[in-house]
C-alpha cells in the first residue's frame, strides 16, 4: 500500500510540475478567462476501469445550470447606455462605435431572457446526461434502475435537470424517473450563509477592491474607445468599473451560438489580470481561504449532510437495485462543495493571495454546467465487500482526501467518516 501511495504522489507531483498555468492556460485559450461564464468544455479523459470484480451501480451527483444571459438588466443596459451617451456626444473612435454596433445588435436578445438557460447550456447538459449513460450504464439501465432529480425554483435549473433526464431515459425508457422542484429543497440546494459565515467574511470586499486597483489598468481599453481622454478620466466616469462591466458582457458571449465576438475590445493580459481579480474574490467568498477565516465553503455544509444521508438511504434501503440522485442548482453550490469535499487542489488554504493562482484556479471548479459526480461501486459477488466511490469534477477524475491504494478509487466508509467529522469540528 504504501508503494501504491508512493507512485499516485510522485505521478500527482510530476503531472503538476508540467501542467499549464493558469496564464499559460488563459493565454492559449481566452474563454477560460471568462471564470464562472466560461462555457463548459466536455472532457476527453478516459476513465479508470472499475477495480476487479467492481461494478458501479450509484451515482450522487450536484450540478449547476448550463449557459446562460446575464442575470440584471443593468449589466447590458449599464454598458449601452456609457457607449450610446458617448456617441451622441462625439467621443467613440471608429473601433468604439464599432463595439457600439455589436453590443446594439444583440442587446434585443436579451429582453424577457435575464438569467434563462441559453441554448448552449441546453446543449451541455444533453452532453453530460449523454456521457453519464455511456460511462456508467450500469447505473442506469434496467426496469429497476431510480433516478431522482431535485432542482432549486429557478427556471435555468429546472430547465438543466429537464435536458439531462431527457438523455438518461431515452437511453432507458423503463427506468423509474423522479422530477421534483420545491422551496421545501432550497437549503440544500443553494447556498446558505449563516451569521457566523457572513462575520468571517467580513474583510472580502475591502482585499478584492485591494486587487482590483491593483490588477484593473483601463488606460489603454479606453483609449481605444474614447477619442477624448479627459472624457473617461476622471472618478465620475469610473473607468476601472467600466473596463470590468465591459468585460462580463463580452466574456459571457460565449454563452449563446449567436453571441458577438467581442475579445477584440481586451488585450491578452487584460484578460489575464481582468481573470485574477475573479478567482481572488471567489476563493475568499467560498472557497477555504485563511484570509475568511477557512470555512466559507461550509454555506454547503447542508448540501453535503444531505449526499452522506441519502447515500445511506440507498446502502440500507432492501429493494433498491441501481439509479442515481441528481441535484441541480447553482456555481455557489458547486464551488464550495467542491472545496468542502477537497476535490484535487480545491480544499488548499493559500496565504499569499498574489500566487492563489498556483494553487487554485475557479475556471477548472466552475464553469457554466460544472458538476460533481460521486460514483459507488459494489463487488458482483462478494456481498461484504467494502463498497467504493470514485469522484468526477467535470466528468474528470478526482483526488479525495483520504489515503488509497487503488486511485481513483476510495472506500467509502473511511471517505464518509473523514466528513462526518470534518461537519462535526464545524458544527461545535
Amino acid at each position: 500500500m504504501k508503494l501504491n501511495l508512493f507512485l499516485i504522489s510522485f505521478f500527482f507531483v510530476a503531472f503538476t510540475a508540467t501542467a499549464q498555468t493558469a496564464k499559460e492556460e488563459i493565454y492559449a485559450d481566452i474563454l477560460k478567462a471568462g471564470s464562472n461564464y466560461m462555457a463548459y468544455q466536455a472532457p476527453n479523459q478516459v476513465l479508470t476501469p472499475a477495480p476487479k470484480g467492481y461494478e458501479p451501480f450509484y451515482m450522487s451527483h450536484y450540478g449547476r445550470h448550463g449557459s446562460r444571459w446575464l442575470i440584471n438588466e443593468n449589466e447590458y443596459s449599464g454598458v449601452l447606455r456609457v457607449f450610446r451617451r458617448a456617441n451622441e456626444l462625439g467621443k467613440l473612435t471608429p473601433f468604439g462605435k464599432e463595439a457600439l454596433e455589436k453590443l446594439e445588435r444583440f442587446y434585443p436578445t436579451t429582453r424577457g431572457r435575464l438569467g434563462e438557460l441559453s441554448d448552449i447550456g441546453e446543449q451541455q447538459h444533453h452532453g453530460i446526461g449523454r456521457r453519464m449513460t455511456e460511462h456508467f450504464p450500469e447505473i442506469f439501465s434496467g426496469k429497476d434502475a431510480q433516478v431522482d432529480a431535485r432542482s432549486t425554483v429557478v427556471i435555468r435549473c429546472i430547465l438543466s435537470m429537464t435536458a439531462e433526464c431527457e438523455e438518461l431515459t431515452a437511453f432507458n425508457p423503463k427506468m423509474k424517473m423522479h422530477n421534483d422542484v420545491s422551496e421545501s429543497f432550497q437549503y440544500y440546494l443553494n447556498h446558505n450563509f449563516s451569521q457566523r459565515l457572513r462575520d468571517a467574511s467580513r474583510d472580502r470586499s475591502n482585499i478584492v477592491s485591494h486587487y482590483g486597483k491593483l490588477y484593473t489598468h483601463p488606460e489603454r481599453f479606453c483609449r481605444a474607445l474614447f477619442n477624448d481622454e479627459s472624457y473617461w478620466n476622471d472618478e465620475d466616469f469610473r473607468p476601472r468599473s467600466f473596463m470590468r462591466s465591459v468585460f462580463n458582457v463580452v466574456t459571457n458571449m460565449q454563452s449563446h451560438s449567436f453571441g458577438e465576438d467581442m475579445w477584440n475590445l481586451f488585450t491578452t493580459e487584460e484578460c489575464y489580470d481582468l481573470w485574477k481579480i475573479v478567482n481572488i474574490d471567489w476563493y475568499l467568498g467560498y472557497g477555504a481561504a485563511p484570509q475568511t477565516g477557512s470555512i466559507m465553503q461550509f454555506n454547503q455544509a447542508d448540501l453535503l449532510h444531505n449526499m452522506i444521508e441519502t447515500t445511506d438511504t440507498v446502502m440500507a434501503s432492501k429493494t433498491f437495485k441501481n439509479g442515481a440522485s441528481l441535484r441541480f442548482g447553482h456555481e455557489v453550490c458547486v464551488m464550495p462543495l467542491a472545496c468542502l469535499l477537497e476535490l484535487d487542489s480545491c480544499g488548499r488554504q493559500v496565504q499569499d493571495l498574489d500566487h492563489l493562482e498556483d494553487y487554485w484556479v475557479n475556471y477548472r471548479i466552475y464553469p457554466m454546467a460544472c458538476n460533481i459526480q460521486l460514483v459507488y461501486y459494489r463487488s458482483k459477488k462478494q456481498k461484504d465487500a467494502p463498497i467504493l466511490v470514485k469522484a468526477l469534477l467535470n466528468e474528470k477524475e478526482a483526488t479525495l482526501p483520504i489515503p488509497t491504494d487503488q486511485y481513483p478509487y476510495y472506500k467509502w466508509e473511511d471517505l464518509r467518516a473523514y466528513y462526518l467529522n470534518k461537519l462535526k469540528e464545524f458544527e461545535k
